[in-house]
């Protein structure tokens, strides 16, 4: 009979364990996810049915919760919209939620774990459930300062402190206006978010940080003088054949210089001449001379590859393995498979700008309670170091030469020594270029590391360059932080 009982108690002891143990991954382990799992209607509930934390920019809420009289207590809506959609993305009821909204899902409505306390007292005092804020990195004038530079052109400009990693703007166009989708009525909600994503425009798109990366052109030719001056073998100096057009190895395929001649006019042209004229050959015979495996060690220095937050996340920008010589040498003037976001671009400049060193980029300052005390501020921390200081500091003057007397003189700036690289990437035949400009100022103080991308030439097809178009309006972006 003891026997029995044993077995009996040993299969109850069992059965406890098994449940004790699947409540506690229930409860703990899998809290989370199953909290942001899309089907979770409760989650939907408790999102809207708490006054959820407002987003802000200087103080400023840019989203915030106003009361209505429906089944979800509180409607979420979005001053400047369109300005700060891809910072805040949206929250709907029935398509999710982007940006900010979902990244910081969990704190903006009173639910993360962190806040568990304050959920319990409010059980206790019968106060109503409150979200904690949000305090932004962005400057209200920078981001519209880039807003307006980069007017009807589709693309995006991103601008960083590189001291800290902080982003300052972050704009991309065509964007849409938040306040169409946070209605609390599923059908035209649905209605909207359809069209929008039906637009060719791309609307949805957060093109600086997602969406379909960019070919970067010469501005990736940053990366490849880091990888050139790291590896001891080359200096500004360093002297490469300077022919007018250059046949790829094991291909009929010609290269040229963007102004079709040699680089500079010599028999031969030196690095420091190749990126202040954005030679592509010089630059194709640099990435044959460097290799792959170099190039690509670089890149992922930089961040390429890497699953990055800020906290949303951003789409890695990758630099693919070559398949060949010729694509090499595509490569470095980043050409061939290499693509990149506008973000990332952005951080190449600011590594420079900061001595080597990269920071964690971010968009979020700080979080605030719900009577906006501050709780927790932003600790800027180090991303990677890929290069020294010395590379750094000889990098900088080779993009202020660029700026000064090369191929980047838009961005120009009165009294103030601007570093800067400019890109015209070619996207096929007939095809409309993709343009750039990337850097820094004031070059010996750096306040200021920005990256814009126009797409489709900027309206001009193959007849614009990075210079024309997008150094412009860096220019405006540059200034805006300066002249505060």
């Amino acid at each position: 009979m003891n026997k029995e009982l044993k077995r009996v108690s040993l299969v109850v002891l069992m059965m406890f364990v098994a449940l004790f143990a699947s409540t506690s991954v229930i409860q703990v382990v899998s809290a989370d996810s199953l909290r942001e799992n899309p089907s979770n209607a409760r989650t939907l509930y408790d999102s809207f049915s708490a006054e959820r934390g407002p987003i802000l920019v200087d103080g400023v809420p840019i989203a915030s919760s106003t009361p209505v009289d429906d089944n979800y207590s509180f409607l979420r809506s979005y001053s400047s919209g369109p300005l700060y959609a891809p910072v805040t993305g949206y929250l709907t009821l029935m398509q999710g939620s982007t940006g900010i909204e979902g990244a910081l899902n969990d704190t903006l409505s009173g639910t993360s774990n962190a806040q568990f306390f304050d959920q319990i007292t409010g059980i206790f005092t019968g106060e109503s459930p409150k979200g904690d804020a949000v305090e932004l990195t962005i400057d209200p004038l920078v981001q519209q300062a880039a807003w307006d530079a980069l007017g009807d052109n589709s693309g995006s400009v991103v601008a960083i402190e590189p001291s800290t990693g902080a982003i300052l703007a972050m704009v991309s166009k065509a964007s849409f206006d938040p306040n169409l989708l946070a209605v609390h009525n599923n059908s035209e909600v649905l209605g909207s978010y359809e069209a929008l994503s039906a637009d060719p425009a791309k609307p949805l798109d957060n093109r600086a940080i997602a969406g379909d990366l960019y070919a970067p052109g010469s501005v990736f030719k940053l990366v490849v003088v880091a990888a050139a001056l790291e590896s001891g073998k080359f200096t500004p100096e360093s002297e490469f054949p300077n022919p007018a057009s250059l046949t790829l190895p094991g291909t009929n395929s010609v290269i040229t210089n963007s102004e079709g001649g040699s680089c500079g006019g010599g028999a031969t042209a030196s690095l420091a001449t190749a990126l202040r004229l954005s030679c592509n050959i010089t630059f194709a015979q640099l990435g044959l001379a460097l290799g792959y495996d170099s190039i690509a060690a670089k890149a992922k220095e930089f961040g390429f590859s890497d699953k990055l937050e800020v906290p949303m996340p951003v789409t890695p920008s990758v630099y693919p393995e070559t398949e060949s010589d010729a694509q090499t040498m595509l490569s470095a003037f980043g050409q061939a498979s290499v693509r990149v976001t506008p973000l990332q671009i952005a951080m190449i400049s600011a590594a420079i700008a900061n001595g080597g060193m990269l920071m964690q980029p971010t968009l979020v300052e700080g979080i605030l309670a719900p009577d906006l005390t501050a709780k927790d501020q932003l600790q800027p921390s180090v991303y990677n170091t890929p290069m020294s200081s010395e590379t750094a500091g000889t990098l900088t003057d080779m993009m202020i030469n660029g700026v000064a007397n090369g191929v980047a003189t838009n961005a120009r700036i009165s009294g103030v020594a601007v570093a800067g690289k400019t890109g015209t990437a070619e996207n096929g035949s007939g095809e409309p270029y993709t343009l750039w400009f990337t850097g820094f100022a004031p070059a010996d103080n750096p306040e200021v590391a920005v990256a814009v991308v126009v797409e489709n030439g900027g309206g001009r097809g193959q007849s614009a360059f990075g210079n024309t178009v997008a150094a412009p309006i860096a220019k405006r972006v540059l200034e805006a932080v300066l002249n505060k």
